[in-house]
């Protein structure tokens, strides 16, 4: 008997997702829970194991492929699974055989899935114009991520100098994470969403943290931030930073963060403005940190200097009352 898989709910509210890879061929024999293949989701990559044992009759959707939750994915055990034909009218099949395509290998965007020219002019030969690639996986995600927050949060960023001399640098991070979540508490604005026609003020301080991999940024979230030490923020953050590089992190240490933190270490800039972290309101920048001549006591002096910015929803946030948040969060780091 045949299985045909499914793609899943994964919960959360997702309603579709990307076929990352697969972990096995047609014509394998898989065992029950045997990896079968990795789903990428707007959150995170996860492995779905095989619901059945048997042979890989048919997979049906490839790689790169984002498709709705429900969708059949792939057929196990069974003799044989019959193809589909794909679904085209005979101008289309004229204009791929034309142009050399296999239909067999176009996926469908019109209606139930029928193959439109746009699709197979889109899967037909390009001139030749650099190297091309597919925007797929983290990439493709961020891709989407950051599209939304540019179309939906009317942004304004905020920026001001802040002396470091008297930060730890060695705890930089975690020191910034203490004094930002102490100033959400005095600024409940920025610790909030927009949900329909309302605004929601969280309380919890859920703080996302912005860690740069090698397959694209993540943003890991520091659970209950305000109620840790120092220590435990650090040892907290270095935890997430080298789980998010390596690939481990689960689907919830990605999600549920109530205000980010940036920082983009050695390569940060003079200034950037970064974009806020959807549906969050607010994000927090820490920019480079470097000697420099300031005035002190009608003296010049030697300080380390850096700037922090602050980019809010205009929405919720007014200016002023960003402004005051970031200077709270700069006067305890400049009282450390």
């Amino acid at each position: 008997m045949a299985y045909e898989f499914k793609l899943p709910d994964l919960g959360e509210g997702l309603t579709e997702g990307e076929i990352a890879r697969w972990l096995v061929a047609e014509g394998d024999e898989i065992a029950e829970d045997q990896p079968l293949v990795e789903i990428a989701t707007d959150k995170t990559t996860v492995e779905i194991p095989s619901p059945a044992a048997g042979k890989v009759v048919q997979i049906l959707v490839g790689e790169g492929e984002v498709v709705p939750v429900g969708t059949l994915l792939v057929v196990i055990g069974g003799d044989e699974a019959p193809r589909a034909a794909p679904q085209a009218t005979p101008v289309v099949r004229r204009i791929a055989k034309d142009l050399g395509v296999a239909l067999e290998s176009v996926r469908g965007t019109g209606p139930g899935g029928r193959i439109t020219e746009s699709d197979v002019r889109t899967a037909g030969p390009r001139a030749a114009d650099g190297r091309r690639e597919r925007i797929r996986g983290v990439r493709r995600q961020i891709a989407e991520h950051l599209s939304r927050a540019h179309r939906e949060v009317p942004a304004v960023t905020y920026v001001e100098e802040c002396d470091f001399s008297n930060v730890d640098m060695s705890l930089l991070l975690p020191t910034v994470l203490r004094a930002t979540v102490s100033s959400l508490r005095e600024f409940p604005e920025l610790n909030a969403r927009i949900e329909g026609d309302e605004i929601v003020y969280l309380d919890r301080y859920d703080v996302g943290v912005a860690v740069q991999t090698d397959e694209g940024l993540l943003v890991p979230v520091v659970r209950s931030a305000d109620t840790m030490t120092i220590e435990e923020l650090r040892d907290e953050v270095d935890r997430l930073a080298e789980g998010a590089r390596g690939g481990t992190l689960t689907p919830d240490q990605l999600r549920g963060s109530t205000f980010t933190v940036t920082s983009a270490g050695k390569l940060s800039g003079l200034i950037v403005t970064p974009i806020v972290n959807f549906p969050e309101v607010g994000i927090l920048g820490v920019h480079r940190i470097s000697p420099r001549p300031v005035v002190r006591d009608d003296q010049v002096v030697v300080r380390r200097m850096g700037n922090v910015s602050v980019t809010f929803d205009h929405r919720v946030v007014d200016g002023a009352r960003a402004a005051a948040f970031a200077l709270a969060v700069i006067a305890q780091l400049e009282r450390e």
